[in-house]
């Protein structure tokens, strides 16, 4: 191995590094995009319904307003499915949503299926 390799490997090693170090000190958000206020918000793994917590309660007035952000605990990064009641009484589900640690995924009306009332 060349010592210009080495030189370019160790670079791109120190700058995915920094990269993680940057996302794990950011929260993930969710940003709500629907045309409703959420009062009820809840993630699980693709494919099954082990719903985690209420991530409303994160929220200070415990609902996330149409293009409101809102903060995310508790959950890695990978593919979930979301369940959102709004403030309708509409329930609904999105499907195979991409979470990143300290990123920010949102939920647009074209997403949500299954709703009912």
């Amino acid at each position: 191995m060349t010592a210009v390799f080495r030189i370019i490997l160790a670079i791109v090693g120190f700058t995915l590094m920094a990269s993680q170090a940057s996302a794990q000190g950011k929260p993930t958000r969710f940003w709500n995009l629907t045309r409703n206020t959420i009062s009820e918000f809840y993630l699980a793994p693709a494919g099954t319904t082990d719903w985690g917590p209420n991530q409303c309660k994160n929220d200070k007035d415990g609902t996330v307003d149409s293009d409101e952000r809102l903060r995310i605990t508790g959950v890695s990064s990978g593919i979930y499915d979301a369940r959102l009641v709004d403030n309708t009484g509409r329930t609904c589900i999105a499907r195979n949503v991409k979470v990143e640690a300290g990123g920010i995924f949102a939920i647009d009306e074209k997403d949500l299926t299954s709703c009912t009332h």
